[in-house]
């Protein structure tokens, strides 16, 4: 996977997907797999905004029982089971533990029918799936069974849990990165960094877009029959593109953070309330649920939600909203003790919102993605609100596209289709039958495995005999800029190695990453020195100035501020 603006002007295309988060990785697969000449472009790096922002849980619809919502359980239920299937590397299950209180809502016999009724609507998850993949029927255990699975939850009216089973993604910016690499297989044309700065527009028909390589500067043309908008909160630049009015969509600030482990086995929901009612507060905002997941060695916990009403090119996590979630988390769970100093990495990103919900005080999330054409022949603008469902968006709006130009679709495939790396049929079969070398621990060679699924063995190679960790290493970096794209060393500590995603790696780490970079693509030494600064200043943001920090248009900022 080469970068190559040069290509994206070489010839109009049936497709042009703007953005390279999850949903335009998606729609660019769906677009390639049908046979469709189509491109993509990504104003930063892919997957470094909104799409890297999540509790790495994919979601099978259980909480939409509460509203009675099967059509979207059962879409999200396939969803699950299709990136299983095809990512067999990157998602895998997950159990979640929620405790039971008294007889009521929380109380062990609701939520043993939901589990039931949960069970039925989705009765067919493991058909056809590895083994290794199946989800075994909800069920609850007794409190004291509760207390050793998840010791220190609150004790007080205890009844026992609830357990069910989800999926977690083990590397999240890594799965849009195999939609546009399988999506480069059939044949599209991908670049990051290369920003739209305007539609083509003959009368109410959009021609294209105008485009900037932001690496060089040079600015272009890109000619498309069609153009998909998958550029999340950045969708009213288009509508003012258009001349219309901005902002238009209400964004919602997302917040999750990286800390220390607090459970090792079972992603736990807690429910949390604040710790008074302020008799003039106009919303009492009850109780919320938070999750607490373990991710690689850590625990994900989140997803607090505030209003946003700046740009979202000026994002960023305060100190008093990354406070709030952690004494909401603290008061749903005492032993955890969560301070500053145990936050190794702030996720923070932008979702559609349909104003405050009055129950909890929070914004409310939309609910439903939405394609519109905005009135303009030839564009389409997608907007999602949930990573687990974005192919499915993707499917309908390639549907979509082709009724729109006349044609019937071509049937997709994409659900059945293994994505690069994905060509696994029997997981562990496939971790017993890879040649761990000496040198390589057993656990560094699943999550090799864990990133990279089918082209570990090429890594291995790369890496050479008896590679030891720098060596590994160093196959990791050659391997991001020679078969992933990455071009700016934060892509590859951030996103395509995952060494940074957990925090800073270390300024060794940093160093040696930055020199392997530097020899491939020729940097000079004042080169690699600007990279490391770069990175560094990822992780040097702090709670005492990271209110007052100057307003940049820096990419890395929107998906990941640090603590």
């Amino acid at each position: 996977m080469n970068r190559n603006p040069v290509n994206l002007t070489k010839t109009d295309f049936d497709i042009l997907v703007i953005g390279g988060g999850i949903y335009g990785a998606c729609m660019v697969w769906e677009a390639a797999s049908r046979g469709l000449s189509v491109a993509l472009i990504e104003r930063g790096d892919f997957c470094s905004a909104t799409s890297a922002n999540s509790l790495k849980i994919i979601h099978g619809g259980l909480r939409y029982l509460q509203h009675g919502d099967f059509k979207r359980m059962r879409e999200s239920i396939a969803e699950r089971k299709i990136l299983m299937r095809i990512a067999p590397h990157l998602v895998h299950p997950l159990p979640v533990l929620v405790p039971t209180y008294g007889w009521g809502m929380k109380g062990k016999p609701i939520l043993s029918l939901a589990l039931a009724i949960n069970d039925g609507v989705s009765c067919d998850r493991n058909i056809g799936l590895d083994p290794q993949k199946y989800l075994p029927n909800g069920r609850t255990i007794s409190r004291s069974q509760c207390l050793e699975l998840a010791p220190g939850v609150n004790p007080d009216g205890l009844t026992g849990a609830a357990i069910f089973y989800d999926a977690q993604v083990y590397n999240s910016e890594r799965l849009p990165l195999a939609f546009i690499q399988s999506a480069v297989g059939a044949g599209a044309i991908v670049a990051n960094y290369v920003e739209a700065t305007g539609l083509l527009c003959e009368g109410r028909q959009v021609k294209g877009v105008r485009a900037r390589d932001r690496l060089s500067g040079n600015k272009f043309e890109i000619g498309a029959r069609t153009t998909v908008a998958t550029c999340g909160p950045w969708v009213d630049r288009l509508r003012q593109w258009l001349g219309g009015s901005a902002p238009v969509m209400p964004l919602a600030k997302a917040i999750n953070l990286i800390t220390r482990p607090l459970f090792s086995d079972y992603a736990v929901g807690l429910s949390s309330r604040p710790p008074s009612r302020d008799p003039r507060a106009p919303l009492d905002k009850g109780s919320r649920l938070l999750f607490v997941a373990p991710w690689r060695g850590k625990s994900i916990v989140g997803t607090a939600y505030f209003p946003c009403d700046r740009p979202p090119d000026t994002l960023r996590a305060t100190p008093g909203e990354i406070q709030q979630l952690l004494d909401d988390i603290n008061r749903a769970y005492p032993p955890a003790q969560l301070t500053l100093g145990d936050v190794s990495f702030v996720h923070c990103g932008l979702l559609p919102s349909t104003g405050i919900d009055p129950h909890s005080g929070e914004p409310a999330i939309a609910q439903h993605p939405y394609v519109s054409n905005m009135g303009y022949d030839g564009l389409y603008c997608a907007v999602g609100v949930k990573y687990t469902t974005a192919r499915h968006v993707a499917v309908k709006t390639i549907d979509r596209v082709f009724r729109g130009w006349g044609e019937p679709p071509v049937p997709s495939t994409s659900a059945f289709t293994p994505l690069e790396g994905g060509q696994i049929d029997r997981f562990e079969a496939f971790v017993q039958g890879l040649r761990r070398p000496e040198t390589v621990a057993e656990d560094t060679m699943r999550e090799l495995i864990y990133h990279y699924g089918t082209a570990v063995p090429q890594l291995l190679h790369e890496a050479g005999t008896n590679p030891d960790g720098d060596r590994m290493l160093d196959a990791q970096v050659r391997h991001a800029i020679r078969a992933e794209m990455a071009v700016q060393l934060s892509d590859t500590v951030v996103r395509r190695t995952g060494l940074g995603s957990l925090g800073h790696p270390g300024k060794a780490s940093l160093e040696r990453c930055a020199r392997v970079m530097g020899r491939e693509l020729g940097w000079t030494e004042g080169e690699i020195q600007a990279q490391l600064q770069q990175v560094e200043a990822i992780y040097n943001l702090n709670l005492n100035n990271l209110d007052d920090r100057s307003e940049q248009d820096d990419r890395e900022t929107l998906a990941h501020s640090t603590v």
